[in-house]
């Protein structure tokens, strides 16, 4: 039994949580771990609650100050009841969370990936191109990677880290750990650091209520020499240079961050769902919010963009930071009603995941090296190390988005000059066929590059089911090319709309 120093002994008969730098070692008593563990979720949950009404309304503006932002005594039960499929930022996290509790902290990477392939809500981006990737037999971490997922870098792993950061209290790299397994099953690069970072700083608000500290402490994680941990390098500099204008700081996110070259949706577009960008906008309310909750949640939402996941991260942050007991109860309203709820499509309430998250927390810590007595638990505390480095579409640049707007009757061709290529568009019933979910036809493509078959595509019409992108390919000779679809199995009842065609050249 290792023998802890005078001061960290005294610390442990106290209730607040202290830090002992010498031998790196953090105490706290397990009804603050509990208030903590509580907080982090309850705070997700009022944060993306709140946001939820301007999600993705404003894109590359801000919310003006006169727009108000509702917050009422009995919203968060009519959001629960009439709206639960705002709550993704929830469910995606719980079902790991779930898988963990069924498995243990050793379950298969495999588990948690086939988890989330097979529940039942509807997926956009990176998580459902993952999931196709999965049951069409690309498995993890190639299901995530850009070469197999055009949203790589989207911010669909940066919304349901939560849970890494919440079961490694003051182990920000166990957080990272965990990420690395589940993060890569639907993200790379840009976008799994936007994850690994939401973990570390979660992690670490449960050792320190200065959020500069926080944040920069966190990003030590990422590494230096990728454009992610620029990004937010940048944020934390321009906070420091216009500490009293967060408006000014959004600027600067615009005028260098904002030119989305992977998510086909995002280029040559104002929508912009980038991790960086906002990871940026989360830092922005974290910093310029100083620790106020309503303010934070505000700002992350006024923002815009992702305006209900953002402040969904902050407020979470900051719930984890405060403890539960120590969120205002004004944001609070509500809250008890809905804590014995089950988020839909999962079989796990708020209740019963504060439970399970912190039954995690404490085999986490002591698989770690730290120790449970009575009460009081003390932590190997670790200091933020990067983890590996690794970029999402290098090299690409894009050049031309044409609208096509046809539907593939049987052969599609077209010539283009350039490295890469993204077909957008989706099978679907046509008019008068019963658009419901459990349709079971799937087109079947072949596509030709160059006159060679290069891939078998299948298209479900299941919108759970549906292949995010009709085609793409990357890294290609920079030349002319010639590419050809060619459906195998029409059927008067469904079409194959292929709506634009997105080009990317090393040569303007």
């Amino acid at each position: 039994m290792k023998i802890l120093s005078t001061v960290c002994f005294f610390s442990l008969l106290l209730l607040a949580p202290t830090y002992c730098t010498a031998q790196k070692k953090f105490s706290i008593s397990t009804e603050i771990l509990k208030d903590k563990i509580k907080g982090g979720w309850a705070g997700q949950t009022i944060g993306v609650t709140y946001g939820a009404p301007v999600e993705f309304r404003f894109l590359g503006t801000m919310i003006n100050d006169y727009q108000k932002l509702e917050w009422y005594d009995g919203l968060l039960k009519k959001s629960m009841i009439n709206s639960p499929g705002i709550y993704d930022d929830l469910y995606m996290d719980i079902t790991f969370v779930e898988v963990f509790d069924k498995e243990g902290l050793d379950a298969l990477v495999s588990s948690h990936a086939n988890a989330f392939a097979n529940a039942g809500y509807m997926l956009w981006h990176a998580n459902q191109a993952a999931r196709y990737n999965i049951l069409n037999g690309i498995t993890t971490p190639q299901s995530g990677h850009w070469l197999n997922n055009p949203h790589a870098d989207c911010i669909d792993y940066q919304i349901e880290s939560d849970f890494a950061g919440l079961m490694s209290p003051a182990m920000p790299n166990t957080a990272s750990e965990i990420s690395k397994k589940i993060g890569h099953i639907m993200n790379y690069g840009d976008g799994w650091y936007g994850g690994v970072y939401v973990g570390a700083m979660y992690a670490l608000a449960f050792t320190s209520r200065d959020i500069n500290y926080i944040v920069s402490e966190a990003l030590k994680t990422v590494p230096a020499n990728t454009t992610f941990n620029q990004c937010i390098s940048d944020v934390i500099h321009w906070h420091k240079l216009y500490p009293n204008d967060w408006k000014r700081t959004w600027f600067e996110i615009q005028k260098k961050w904002t030119d989305d070259i992977g998510c086909p949706e995002g280029v040559f577009a104002p929508f912009n769902i980038d991790a960086k960008v906002n990871a940026a906008y989360v830092v922005l309310g974290l910093l310029y919010g100083k620790g106020d909750f309503g303010k934070s949640i505000e700002i992350a939402a006024r923002a815009g963009q992702d305006a209900d996941c953002n402040p969904s991260t902050v407020a979470g942050i900051l719930g984890a930071m405060l403890g539960y007991d120590k969120i205002p109860a004004y944001w609070k309203m509500g809250l008890k009603e809905i804590e014995d709820m089950d988020f839909k499509y999962t079989h796990t309430s708020l209740n019963k995941v504060y439970e399970m998250s912190y039954k995690h927390a404490i085999e986490n810590i002591k698989r770690n090296g730290g120790a449970v007595t009575g009460d009081k638990i003390v932590i190997e505390a670790q200091q933020p190390k990067a983890v590996e480095r690794e970029q999402s579409f290098t090299d690409l640049i894009p050049i031309d988005k044409k609208w096509i707007g046809k539907a593939l009757d049987h052969e599609y061709e077209f010539e283009f000059t350039g490295d890469a290529f993204v077909i957008a568009g989706e099978c679907r019933p046509k008019k008068g066929t019963a658009d419901k979910e459990g349709i079971n036809y799937v087109a079947n493509v072949e596509l030709y590059i160059d006159g060679r078959l290069n891939e078998l595509i299948k298209l479900p019409v299941s919108y759970t089911l549906r292949r995010h992108e009709i085609a793409w390919k990357y890294q290609l000779e920079n030349a002319k090319h010639t590419v050809k679809l060619k459906l195998l199995n029409p059927d008067s009842g469904y079409e194959c709309l292929l709506s634009s065609l997105l080009i990317y050249s090393k040569n303007r």
